[in-house]
């Protein structure tokens, strides 16, 4: 009997097993699939020359409601909400006299979220398959809207086209701005790029 104890006692427990975290959707696809594709269909040499997304800037300006707390606040949460992270808050670059507005003046001017890796992946995968989807009248993205870096700008008038906005969210409308960050880009790379990952583009309009 005293055997069978000194055996449970000196019994070592089994090592639990490590687990495996899932790459999100389109990064895995990027990685398996579409980085090859675009290399071959740019004519690349080299795979390091293939456009990647690099950054996905989440940002909303508040302008003239700037000292409207209902409003600015509604903007933070919305974004916390859909990205998955605080944003920062924005002070003016410049003086606008318009908009009553001093450089540097103490009031957010707007508020953003920098995406990057897993989540920004994410983000983008949600606004291609779902946010872009519920967009009224929806009849594609602009296939103009790229920098000459190959840098893409989308505007979304209401942030209530995501999932994660509640009844009680929507009751303070805003619109949102979306900047894809795209290392080794350019205008045909990065259309490409977003194209082979589901971007909705205007048909005919490229």
């Amino acid at each position: 009997m005293a055997e069978k104890k000194t055996a449970a006692k000196t019994a070592k427990p089994a090592k639990a097993s490590k687990a495996v975290v899932a790459q999100p959707r389109l990064k895995a696809l990027y990685n398996s699939e579409l980085k090859a594709k675009l290399q071959k269909e740019l004519g690349l040499k080299n795979i390091n020359q293939v456009p990647e997304l690099k950054k996905v800037i989440v940002s909303s300006g508040v302008g003239k409601k700037r000292e409207d707390k209902k409003f600015t606040e509604t903007v933070e949460l919305t974004l916390a909400k859909i990205t998955g992270q605080a944003p920062t808050s924005r002070l003016a670059k410049k003086s606008i006299a318009t908009f009553k507005i001093r450089k540097g003046m103490g009031a957010p001017v707007g508020y953003l979220t920098t995406l990057r890796n897993d989540k920004m992946y994410e983000f983008v995968d949600r606004l291609i398959n779902i946010a872009l989807p519920h967009v009224r009248d929806f009849h594609g993205v602009s296939s103009t809207a790229f920098d000459k870096q190959g840098n893409y700008n989308l505007g979304l008038k209401e942030q209530t086209v995501f999932p994660e906005i509640t009844f009680e969210d929507a009751a303070v409308l805003h619109g949102l701005e979306v900047t894809f960050i795209i290392k080794n880009g350019s205008k045909e790379g990065s259309y490409k790029l977003l194209e082979l990952f589901g971007m909705p583009f205007e048909k005919g309009a490229k």
